[in-house]
């Protein structure tokens, strides 16, 4: 099979859904020249009236879908910046999350919101570099983290499909790296995660591009006769507890390891799952590795103090299994 990168991936998916469904629209700020790559070409495909470079306003932006949405049509927007999300809060919690609920039922509100280059990255500092998922998690929405390019593309067209509001995170440290990715147009479903290494000894539950960091843990202890089950999350909401509870049933540790805060952020949900529901599972306590609650410094060193890491991973397997 062949093989693509990441960004590249999703810029397939998003094509090929607009070739098949003349419903799906894209708005963004720069999106007909494609400052991120993910809308690359698709203006010379499929005209100005389809591709939409919108002013600098998230908010106006974000409301313009919501009534495209309920019209008919299945928006596309993209977020030139993770922090961005900020700006358009209201309309993106109070009104697109909600407003099936509020009318009862009566309309879909079909909208995809595409968050490139999300998370730090090197020297961008605190205006650049935060993780918002679990905030839109919080809000109610639902949110994906693709890992790897097989999954960047079959999670995007899931939620291109989807009838309600959708997040999908493109990590910075994932979108160069390539893998095999099929031409044919396929769906990874919502709400299903993935175990990408099998293993009994203990699980790691990883998301986005910390699946990549978990899977290298995972082959230096498969060294030291250490067997590590990569749990990637793929699905933060929907989440796929099934499948958790059938990992940690087998192993019976876990490190969960996230690019969120650590204080009120998605590992402190998976935690809390772990604790309230499979504790008769559990041989050792639950570890965390996630962000420190402080913004993000522009000083590398300082930078890579404050964020998970794969030796911080390492750490925390190892004292889970007696070997620190």
């Amino acid at each position: 099979m062949r093989e693509i990168r990441y960004l590249q991936a999703t810029a397939e998916a998003l094509n090929k859904e607009m070739e098949l469904d003349g419903n799906v629209i894209v708005f963004g700020e720069d999106v007909r020249e494609s400052l991120r790559g993910v809308t690359k070409g698709l203006v010379g495909i499929y005209g100005e009236n389809r591709v939409i470079d919108f002013p600098i306003s998230e908010q106006g932006m974000i409301g313009c879908g919501i009534g495209c949405a309920i019209s008919g049509l299945r928006p596309v927007i993209e977020f030139q910046i993770n922090e961005f999300t900020f700006f358009a809060f209201e309309q993106l919690v109070l009104q697109s999350q909600k407003l099936r609920f509020y009318s009862g039922g009566k309309i879909k509100i079909p909208m995809t919101f595409v968050v490139p280059g999300s998370g730090a990255r090197g020297g961008i500092s605190g205006q650049h570099s935060d993780n918002p998922y679990s905030f839109l998690i919080h809000g109610g929405m639902k949110v994906v983290i693709p890992s790897c390019a097989y999954d960047a593309k079959g999670l995007l067209v899931s939620a291109i499909r989807d009838d309600d509001p959708v997040a999908v995170f493109l990590p910075t440290r994932a979108l160069a790296d390539k893998g095999e990715v099929p031409e044919e147009q396929y769906a990874v479903p919502l709400g299903k995660a993935d175990i990408k290494r099998e293993g009994s000894d203990m699980t790691v539950v990883a998301t986005g591009h910390l699946v990549g960091v978990a899977l290298s843990a995972a082959k230096k202890f498969e060294e030291e006769g250490v067997s590590v089950e990569v749990f990637d999350v793929r699905s933060l909401r929907p989440f796929d507890k099934e499948a958790l509870e059938k990992s940690i049933t087998k192993t019976g540790r876990v490190v969960i390891i996230d690019d969120s805060p650590i204080t009120c952020g998605f590992s402190n949900f998976v935690s809390a799952i772990i604790v309230e529901e499979f504790f008769s599972c559990l041989k050792a306590p639950v570890k965390i590795v996630a962000r420190a609650d402080v913004p993000v410094p522009f000083s590398q060193p300082l930078e890579d103090y404050v964020l998970p890491s794969e030796e911080k991973l390492i750490n925390a397997i190892k004292q889970i299994t007696g070997g620190a």
